[in-house]
C-alpha cells in the first residue's frame, strides 16, 4: 500500500506525458505555441508516432528515382531512402521534453495484404526491413546518437524507450488472426534490433486496450514473449477513473504471476472523449464529465505509482479533431480544433493543468519541461 507520505510526494521527472497527434500537425496550428502551452501545463513526456511508411516510402533508390522523388530529401540507411523525424525530436528537445516514439505503419513495399480484414493497417510481411529501420532510429536518437552531436545547442534528451506498434489485439492494427503468436514473433525481432543498436534501451509493448490483462496473459504463454519487452504498456480506457486503476492492477497481477514483478508499466493512453450526443463510439461523456474524470484520475495515478510500478502516463490527446457525428475518439482532446483552424481549450485542459502541476509540486513551469518555477 502507498502511505500518506508517498501519496503526497512529488512524482518523478517524466511521469506526466501527453499524446500529440492529428490536428496538432495541421499547417493551421502553431506547433511551437502548442509545445509552449504543454510545458507550462506540466507535460514532461511526449508520445509521438514515428511513421515507418512515410519515413521509408521506397524500398530502394531505384524505386525512388522511378517515382521522380528528390534523393536530397532522404538519408541513405543501408540502401533504403529514409526521412528522419529530426524536426519533431528537435522541437521536443528544445522544450526539454522527453520523447516516447511509437513506431508503426508499414510501407507498401513490405506490407502483408489481408483482403478479408477491412479498414486495417497492413502489418509487415518481413521483419528484417523493420529491424533495419529500428536500428537506424536508435543509433540516431539514442544516447551518443548522431543527432545529438549534430545539435549540441539542444538540451540533451536522448530517446531511451521505444514503443513498438499499437493495440495488436484490434484487427485494425494487426490484421492476422489470431494475433498473439505472429505478434510475439514480431516483438522478438523488434527487441533484438533495438538491443543490437543500444543494449541499455528499453523496448515497450504496444498499448494493450480493452481486456489488456487477458491479452497480456496470452502473450506470456508463448515461447520467447517474456524476453521480448522491457516495459508493458496499457490503454486503460474505461467508464470511470477508478476503473483505470483497476485495469492497471489486473495487468500488474498478471506480470507478477509470470515473474515480471520488476518490470514497469506505462499507461500510454489515458482519457475520455467528450463525444456524448456528438460522436459515435464507447465511453462518451460531456465536456464537464471529461474534465471531472481527468481531474480525478491524475491523483489516483500518482497515489498508485509505487504499488503498480507505474513509470508514467500519457493523456490521449492534446488536440481533438471535433466534427459532428465523427468518431468518439476524435473528441478526446483537451483542446478542440475547428474547421477554421482555431484551437480552443476545453474544461478538461484546466483540470489536466491543475492536476499535473499539483503532482509535480509546481506553481508554474517553463521555459523547459524540467524547470519548475516554485
Amino acid at each position: 500500500m502507498v502511505g500518506k507520505a508517498s501519496a503526497s510526494a512529488r512524482v518523478p521527472p517524466g511521469f506526466v506525458g501527453m499524446n500529440a497527434d492529428g490536428p496538432i500537425f495541421d499547417k493551421s496550428v502553431n506547433f511551437q505555441r502548442q509545445l509552449n502551452t504543454m510545458v507550462s501545463s506540466g507535460v514532461e513526456n511526449l508520445r509521438l508516432i514515428f511513421n515507418w511508411s512515410t519515413a521509408q516510402p521506397y524500398k530502394d533508390y531505384n524505386a525512388l528515382n522511378k517515382a521522380g522523388d528528390d534523393p536530397a530529401n532522404f538519408a541513405n540507411v543501408n540502401g533504403v531512402p529514409t526521412r528522419y523525424s529530426d524536426i519533431l525530436v528537435y522541437l521536443a528537445a528544445q522544450h526539454g521534453l522527453r520523447v516516447l516514439p511509437d513506431v508503426l505503419f508499414t510501407p507498401k513495399w513490405d506490407a502483408l495484404r489481408h483482403p478479408h480484414v477491412h479498414h486495417a493497417f497492413a502489418r509487415p510481411a518481413r521483419f528484417g526491413p523493420f529491424q533495419n529501420f529500428l536500428r537506424a532510429l536508435v543509433k540516431r536518437y539514442g544516447p551518443q546518437g548522431e543527432f545529438w552531436s549534430e545539435h549540441p545547442e539542444l538540451p540533451y534528451r536522448p530517446i531511451t524507450m521505444w514503443q513498438i506498434w499499437n493495440e495488436p489485439s484490434i484487427p485494425t492494427w494487426w490484421p492476422t488472426r489470431p494475433w498473439p503468436r505472429s505478434f510475439v514473433s514480431f516483438m522478438i525481432a523488434a527487441h533484438t534490433a533495438v538491443k543490437q543498436a543500444n543494449r541499455s534501451a528499453k523496448v515497450v509493448l504496444p498499448g494493450l486496450p480493452n481486456y489488456s490483462w487477458i491479452y497480456l496473459n496470452a502473450m506470456y504463454k508463448l515461447r520467447g514473449a517474456k524476453n521480448a519487452f522491457d516495459v508493458v504498456a496499457v490503454h486503460p480506457y474505461t467508464a470511470t477513473p477508478s476503473g483505470v486503476i483497476t485495469i492497471l492492477s489486473h495487468v500488474r497481477d498478471v506480470m507478477n504471476k509470470h515473474g515480471d514483478g520488476r518490470k514497469a508499466i506505462l499507461a500510454t493512453e489515458v482519457g475520455w472523449p467528450s463525444s456524448l450526443h456528438k460522436g459515435y463510439g464507447n465511453y462518451g461523456t460531456t465536456e464537464g464529465g471529461q474534465a471531472r474524470d481527468i481531474g480525478q484520475v491524475l491523483p489516483m495515478l500518482a497515489r498508485a505509482r509505487g504499488r503498480l510500478r507505474l513509470l508514467g502516463f500519457d493523456i490521449y490527446t492534446w488536440i481533438g479533431l471535433e466534427r459532428q457525428h465523427g468518431r468518439a475518439f476524435d473528441y478526446s482532446g483537451l483542446l478542440r480544433d475547428t474547421p477554421q483552424g482555431k484551437v480552443f481549450a476545453k474544461p478538461a485542459f484546466g483540470a489536466f493543468r491543475n492536476g499535473a502541476l499539483r503532482m509535480e509540486k509546481c506553481h508554474s513551469k517553463g521555459p523547459l519541461a524540467t524547470h519548475c518555477r516554485s
